[in-house]
């Protein structure tokens, strides 16, 4: 059974960082792309960052200069650091797997239940 779970979220304030992870479970994620969406209450679900099964990346506008994605492929783990956030960043962070478009939700294969992230002003 493939498993997706998010961790790291949290409250935090304005300026602050946090890192979020996503351990990948039930098959090899190895040559997968692995991104990170957000949803904030009545918004539609936004990429923020992908990373490729050759480390490329690729960043939302909302995340680039800020934010990180990196993966450790040994650990089957996914990660997404995150600097200088802003109010603006609060939402439900969510973890998906493989696919052929990364900027593009409804092309993932799998997903993650997603954490809450709160940014305080």
């Amino acid at each position: 059974q493939v498993q997706l779970v998010e961790s790291g979220g949290g409250l935090v304030q304005a300026g602050g960082s946090l890192r979020l992870s996503c351990a990948a479970s039930g098959r090899t994620f190895r040559w997968d792309t692995m991104g990170w969406f957000r949803q904030a209450p009545g918004k539609e679900r936004e990429f923020v960052a992908a990373i490729m099964w050759n480390g490329r990346t690729d960043y939302g506008d909302s995340a680039t200069g800020r934010f990180t994605i990196a993966r450790d492929n040994a650990k089957n783990t996914v990660y997404l650091q995150m600097n200088s956030l802003k109010p603006d960043d609060t939402a439900v962070y969510y973890c998906a797997a493989e696919s052929p478009y990364p900027t593009v939700a409804t092309r993932y294969r799998d997903w993650g239940q997603g954490t809450q992230v709160t940014v305080s002003s």
